[in-house]
């Protein structure tokens, strides 16, 4: 089926419900940003392919998906002649979903979701803001299963324990952690259903979601157990072994809202209003008392441990060493051989392949070259594809997933002719980025505060990009996780000694060029003075950044010592791993300016 058939299959299956708007979004049953295929409905009913959005269908007020700015561009592609509007999420005069609903939804309509794929805050602040109109809620009705025949199956995949030499903690000793928490809340149970929190807490991975190591599950922590919710079929006996000896007991998947439903008025449970869906919620007596706040063990695996630490530094040095090769590779290349978006991709893939501990990608690799990297999150395909040459820039943003730790970099590639302008633009994203990881802030300080850092260089010049400027990073997890991020909007967390996060701002230029340059850095203990303990950021990432695509009369005499202090730890770092080739071309990329 076509899009447009597709929209009109489930206007006609809406009908037979008794359903006027029925709203998509783009997580799984745990809020997850990155599903496996079995959740990609929105994906399936919009055909727009971004990991965030949210679809709205309606039988009388149009239809919409509603993305953010790492996708404007591409959505606005998918999206033609489907019947679908795009609503440009945090632009001036553009309705939230909710807002849009408020408006155009008649009183007494009925509003329909998959209960399972819905949050409970994302309910609470539609309910809220919609009852006025007396709107009626149908929460049972996965309409999407319906239609989609060939819908793929819940993974069910082999899952395995993460060694503590790893992980820096046991499973017991994080679960006791929870379980002291609890208490201290006066709660008896603690209801966990993100698979990133649900993978660090009992020291599993798995790869039930490409690219995240994750399991599909649920979890409940209680004063005196823990419960897996797990499918049997993904247990080996090892791991059931493993599980037992640890004292976790294992129930089917499919049994949490049995397990949920016995419970009582003796029973006070926590859960996280983000996280944890309405299937969930309504799966709970009236007369267990609630209490909502952010899950504990997302702060807990914020923080990452010293043995982490180690294994992370370890882990972005064996990257670094794929990154140098592939980008020699490039250099050694380019113009002798043909090289497009997706064999370039292919061949860094194969290079990560070769390093110690490597279990795969840790996001599917965003290779863009000329107008093509204007697409914060394009992603190469046979009918995009496009054969490099010796002229304008790619952008190559990738990562690994290794048993010590999740890697995340971009680097923008001068291959050769580039305009004024495209340098200039390069060079301030060279200086912003430049600018945060020489950042010393009192403690207390959020990404929020630190934004501005990165994006100052380029307002300078009327310049700004629609999306944050760092994200948190996982353990061997999800590429992307909280709480804390640097962002121009209000983000709450306090950025902690041990976090782990991106540094990357860019610009794009629709139809011209997108630059991005990225590298991972931990929050870390400054100095403390009169006025307070003050933080700084350790850099982990170690790749050359591409001096042809520098003014070095813009940079500060700073900003020029901080380049050369890097580039030098980059060929001290990298260069033992190198061979003679590989060293002389790095110690060339990383001369001093």
């Amino acid at each position: 089926m076509q899009i447009k058939e597709r929209v009109q299959k489930l206007h006609e299956l809406m009908k037979a419900n008794g359903i006027d708007a029925y709203i998509i979004p783009s997580g799984d049953a745990h809020q997850s940003e990155y599903v496996a295929p079995h959740w990609d409905s929105r994906k399936w009913i919009s055909g727009f392919t971004g990991s965030a959005g949210t679809a709205v269908i309606t039988l009388e007020n149009g239809n919409g998906l509603w993305t953010d700015g790492r996708y404007f561009i591409q959505a606005e592609k998918q999206l033609e002649g489907s019947t679908i509007d795009l609503y440009k999420m945090a632009q001036p005069s553009v309705p939230t979903v909710v807002e849009w609903l408020k408006k155009n939804l008649k009183n007494g309509a009925t509003v329909g979701f998959d209960g399972k794929v819905v949050s409970k805050a994302f309910y609470d602040d539609l309910a809220k803001n919609l009852s006025f109109k007396d709107i009626i809620f149908n929460l049972e009705k996965d309409l999407i299963d319906n239609l989609w025949n060939d819908r793929p199956e819940i993974p069910m995949n082999d899952f395995y324990s993460l060694d503590v030499k790893f992980a820096g903690k046991s499973r017991t000793e994080k679960i006791n952690q929870v379980r002291e928490h609890i208490k201290s809340e006066s709660a008896t149970h603690f209801i966990l259903s993100s698979l990133d929190d649900i993978a660090w807490l009992f020291n599993i991975r798995g790869s039930d979601v490409p690219c995240n190591p994750v399991i599909i599950s649920y979890a409940v922590i209680s004063v005196d157990e823990s419960v897996l919710f797990v499918d049997s079929k993904k247990l080996t006996e090892k791991i059931k072994k493993e599980l037992e000896r640890d004292n976790v007991s294992i129930k089917e998947y499919n049994e949490l809202d049995k397990y949920l439903s016995a419970l009582n008025d003796k029973n006070s449970v926590i859960y996280d209003p983000l996280k944890t869906n309405m299937w969930i919620i309504n799966s709970l007596s009236q007369d267990v008392k609630k209490s909502e706040e952010q899950n504990y063990t997302t702060r807990l695996k914020a923080v990452k441990n010293d043995v982490e630490l180690q294994n992370i530094r370890q882990s972005h040095i064996t990257d670094g060493v794929a990154m140098v090769k592939f980008l020699y590779w490039l250099d050694s290349n380019l113009g002798k051989e043909k090289i497009t978006e997706i064999s370039a991709s292919d061949k860094l893939a194969q290079l990560r392949s070769e390093g110690e501990n490597f279990k795969g990608l840790s996001f599917r690799t965003i290779a863009g070259y000329k107008e093509h990297a204007a697409m914060m999150h394009y992603s190469s395909t046979p009918e995009t594809d496009v054969e490099l040459h010796e002229e304008g820039m790619f952008l190559v943003d990738s990562g690994g997933q290794y048993s010590g730790g999740t890697t995340d970099i971009t680097r923008t590639m001068v291959l050769g002719r580039i305009s004024l302008e495209e340098k200039r633009d390069f060079t301030l994203v060279v200086k912003g980025f430049i600018n945060l990881s020489r950042a010393k802030f009192l403690y207390g300080c959020t990404g929020t505060h630190l934004d501005v850092l990165a994006r100052g260089p380029l307002w300078q010049y009327g310049i700004d990009y629609k999306c944050g400027t760092g994200h948190g990073v996982g353990f061997f997890l999800n590429v992307h996780e909280g709480p804390h991020a640097i962002r121009n909007n209000y983000v709450p967390a306090v950025l902690e000694e041990g976090m782990l996060m991106s540094n990357e701002p860019g610009v794009y230029k629709e139809g011209r060029h997108g630059i991005r340059i990225e590298n991972l850095i931990v929050v870390k203990k400054d100095e403390e003075t009169e006025s307070g303990q003050f933080m700084s950021f350790e850099t982990i990432t170690f790749c050359p950044i591409d001096l042809n695509g520098i003014i070095t009369e813009m940079l500060s005499p700073e900003e020029k010592a901080w380049l050369n202090n890097y580039h030098n730890e980059v060929y001290e770092k990298l260069s033992p791993s190198l061979n003679e080739s590989e060293r002389a071309w790095l110690k060339y990329k990383t001369r001093a300016i």
